[in-house]
């Protein structure tokens, strides 16, 4: 097998990248990354000792993808990820790597008749739909009644029924777009393509920032200093999500690359699912328990834009059509952001630090 990753130096990219090599290290395994995210170089000493190939390269420039040639499979990871991403601002970074990156991706697959993994998101469903769910406040957070139910959408989580009609950020947007060129590419050249819509993904080695990588965030500010503050939906830090380890995110990643055939063309959510599921009060006392320390959150009732509420993963879908489903609590998920902050405390402090 001869595998490209890109964005393989980002967190889930050189993690996929790392564990394949480790489990089958027969494999030619390339990551393509342009470095653009703080802290993404830490990953190229791990990348070369495990014996991955790393190519400074980046998805809106064709011929960057194009000196890649001669593999099996791409696991599309490459992204923009932020919600907040072209708010105030240009969004031609946006939209230049994860719509056009997507489409360059696709091409090189066509040429090389290989089949492609894309890494998409939760954020494709629209934010009015996920605003207007009957939300109550409970000690866990905000959270839907137990016999709630819509169209898509459950006390377990979000189904990929859930409607599509209506805006999601831009963000959003060139993710779905994404999807769509994917579903035409396999359709018109036969490549075996599948879609993961992954939920908010953590673990060791994410560069937390206030706009993705929450959970890695409020860990290295508990326990290097800094500011934090519960933004949005009142400013009592009620929102929830709920979170994936990105380990349990490779082990789904396995499981399709196995059984691509078998799946192409299908699209999957994801997530860490209700029992991983927290608040940002929560995840405060959770932190403050491991830092043991406190530190000051501030509050900012503004909601951004791009905000929700309250989004749970559904992953009836995923488990019946693989088996798969999320092994890693999210107690686990935090001691091993906590270990890995401890750990490398000299090198990461400067990084993530307020």
């Amino acid at each position: 097998m001869r595998l490209l990753v890109t964005g393989g130096a980002g967190f889930v990219g050189a993690t996929l990248a790392l564990a394949f090599k480790r489990d089958f290290p027969a494999w030619e395994i390339t990551a393509l990354d342009n470095l653009y995210r703080k802290g993404s170089e830490l990953s190229l000493p791990r990348l070369a000792a495990a014996g991955v190939e790393f190519r400074r390269g980046d998805v809106r420039h064709r011929q960057d993808i194009e000196e890649c040639d001669g593999f099996d499979l791409l696991i599309e990871c490459s992204a923009e990820p932020s919600a907040k991403a072209g708010y105030g601002d240009s969004p031609d970074y946006l939209i230049d790597t994860n719509l056009g990156g997507a489409a360059h991706c696709l091409e090189a697959c066509r040429k090389n008749g290989a089949g492609m993994i894309f890494l998409s998101t939760s954020r494709v469903y629209p934010l009015g739909g996920l605003r207007a769910l009957p939300l109550r406040e409970t000690p866990e957070g905000l959270d839907p009644a137990v016999d709630a139910a819509g169209p898509g959408w459950s006390h377990d989580g979000i189904t990929t029924g859930f409607p599509l009609a209506g805006p999601r950020s831009l963000y959003g947007a060139t993710k779905l777009g994404a999807e769509l060129l994917i579903t035409e590419y396999g359709h018109a050249y036969d490549l075996p393509c599948v879609v993961t819509r992954a939920g908010m993904i953590s673990g060791p080695w994410q560069m937390g920032k206030v706009d993705q990588g929450v959970i890695v965030l409020w860990a290295a500010r508990h326990l290097f200093g800094g500011k934090l503050a519960y933004v949005g939906w009142g400013g009592a830090g009620q929102q929830r999500r709920d979170v994936l380890h990105v380990d349990d995110l490779y082990d789904l990643m396995r499981c399709q690359v196995e059984t691509l055939a078998d799946h192409r063309g299908r699209v999957f959510n994801a997530g860490g699912g209700r029992r991983n599921a927290i608040s940002l009060r929560a995840l405060t006392a959770a932190c403050e328990e491991r830092a043991g320390r406190r530190i000051a959150i501030g509050s900012v009732a503004e909601t951004h834009a791009s905000d929700i509420p309250w989004y749970v993963t559904d992953n009836a879908e995923v488990t019946a059509a693989t088996g798969w489903r999320p092994t890693r609590d999210l107690d686990g998920i935090l001691d091993d952001v906590f270990d890995w902050l401890r750990a490398h405390r000299e090198t990461l402090e400067p990084l993530l630090a307020g």
